[in-house]
């Protein structure tokens, strides 16, 4: 890599540039995981669990077949083959959810199906493979529904292999015992948490919700995808694209289709979805022209910068409960140089105002909205920011970089070399190129180029 001379990061004009790291450290430091509630257990899929959870009974709960055939005494069976089968008078059926079972006495068996308790007597399990299935005839397929041939519960069957004791035979509690940690609290919960919390019975468990993040993105120029473009238009992708990258994150979102302009509209919309959010986000209207919408609907409240509401005592009685807290900020990296970040609403719900240019917009999400949606959650540090891992830039030349500025380029990461390309230029209205890029090539702000063969921070986005 090749280093530039020390920069001031300070412009002329005195305003404060901020780095990635402190820009993020103020984002997180005004963001409090949510508030547990006990939710049924569908509701809580995706969400944190908050205490421990045990397990109150032996899962399985009692002893059982693992396959679909006769419960036995191994005695009965011993030395048994095709040619001099064991037979044994069948006393009864066991099927899954039995209640009454009929005990298994020497010379017998009860025709036995998967997940059916193991009846008083039996020692193991033949498949019914193993049988004739009590048809007098060679080895079975399978059996016959019990609606259709009742007799077969009854009569005799014959048994053609030896089983050893507690052969095809599920214990009580191999599984997990009464009193065994189930799930710790930390846990996210998907479908297989989900299957075992129902399957020690739990129907409800206390967790963190997931935070309902709503994307708004503004500008005039923006037509929803599905109707026709007129001139000077485009299409409206970052609100899908971060809507997604919500969802990604664990968040239920919410798109808000593009607001025009208009610093009145705006305020307006953003009051109307203050009722349902968790999070706020913006795409759009953050830079210094004249129609940047954003910038001029949530400065004009009042900017008093991005710290949490004050508490009693804090000495800032002229603060409104209600009052915009957003504090728009230049960002020594690229893209996503302006930010704006604080607080909205009489909950002081947290507002994330990103660039509109789509490359911009979705890195700014990467590192910024989704460690909040993360720490929103509940999941410890570990889990807050994209894993990053160390890889060597394999390119055709080499890779400028702005002095001062921690550049994010697009890449392709091959974890069998240990390598990461680029992909695409460092446009930030490249979209497509994003589309085909599984990780960020990180950039420090004292390099302006990197040589092939270097070794580069990669944020991993897969």
């Amino acid at each position: 890599m090749s280093s530039s001379a020390p920069q001031d990061p300070r412009p002329a004009d005195g305003h404060r540039l901020w780095s990635v790291d402190e820009h993020l450290a103020d984002v997180l430091g005004a963001v409090r995981p949510l508030e547990p509630i006990e939710l049924q257990l569908l509701d809580a899929q995706g969400c944190v669990l908050v205490e421990d959870v045990t397990v109150p009974v032996a899962l399985p709960p009692f002893d059982n077949s693992s396959m679909d055939g006769y419960a036995v005494r191994t005695a009965d069976v011993q030395g048994a083959s095709e040619e001099f089968p064991a037979v044994l008078t069948v006393v009864g059926d066991v099927a899954a959810g039995s209640g009454e079972l009929p005990t298994v006495g020497p010379g017998e068996a009860a025709r036995i199906m998967t997940g059916a308790p193991l009846p008083p007597g039996a020692e193991a399990v033949v498949p019914v493979e193993w049988t004739d299935g009590g048809t007098g005839g060679g080895a079975a397929a399978g059996m016959t529904p019990a609606s259709a041939a009742p007799e077969q519960a009854g009569g005799e069957v014959r048994v053609h292999r030896a089983a050893e004791a507690r052969a095809h035979v599920r214990a009580r509690g191999s599984d997990v015992q009464a009193g065994d940690l189930a799930l710790a609290a930390g846990t996210v919960l998907g479908p297989p948490q989900i299957a075992l919390l129902a399957a020690i019975g739990r129907g409800t468990v206390r967790v963190r919700p997931r935070p309902r993040v709503v994307v708004l993105s503004t500008g005039s120029e923006l037509v929803q995808p599905g109707e026709p473009l007129t001139a000077g238009t485009i299409y409206d992708s970052n609100s899908f694209a971060l809507a997604a990258a919500a969802r990604d994150a664990g968040a239920i979102a919410y798109r808000v289709g593009a607001v025009a302009d208009d610093a009145d509209t705006l305020r307006s919309t953003i009051e109307d979805q203050l009722i349902r959010a968790d999070l706020l986000v913006t795409t759009g209207g953050v830079s210094v022209g004249a129609y940047d919408v954003v910038k001029e609907a949530l400065s004009s409240v009042g900017s008093v910068g991005s710290s949490a509401a004050p508490g009693p005592g804090d000495g800032d009685a002229d603060v409104e409960v209600d009052a915009t807290r957003i504090d728009f900020r230049k960002l020594a990296m690229q893209p996503g140089k302006p930010q704006g970040f604080g607080t909205i609403g009489p909950d002081h719900t947290p507002l994330l105002a990103l660039p509109g240019n789509p490359v911009s917009s979705y890195v700014s999400f990467e590192l910024f909205v989704r460690p909040a949606i993360r720490t929103l959650m509940g999941l410890p540090e570990s889990e807050v920011r994209r894993p990053s891992v160390r890889a060597v830039l394999k390119a055709d030349k080499a890779l400028g970089s702005p002095a001062g500025r921690r550049q994010f380029l697009r890449g392709k990461y091959d974890a069998e070399s240990g390598t990461v390309s680029p992909v695409g230029g460092s446009g930030s209205h490249l979209i497509a190129a994003l589309a085909h890029a599984d990780s960020l090539m990180v950039v420090p702000e004292d390099v302006t180029s990197v040589e092939p063969g270097t070794e580069l921070e990669v944020v991993l986005l897969g």
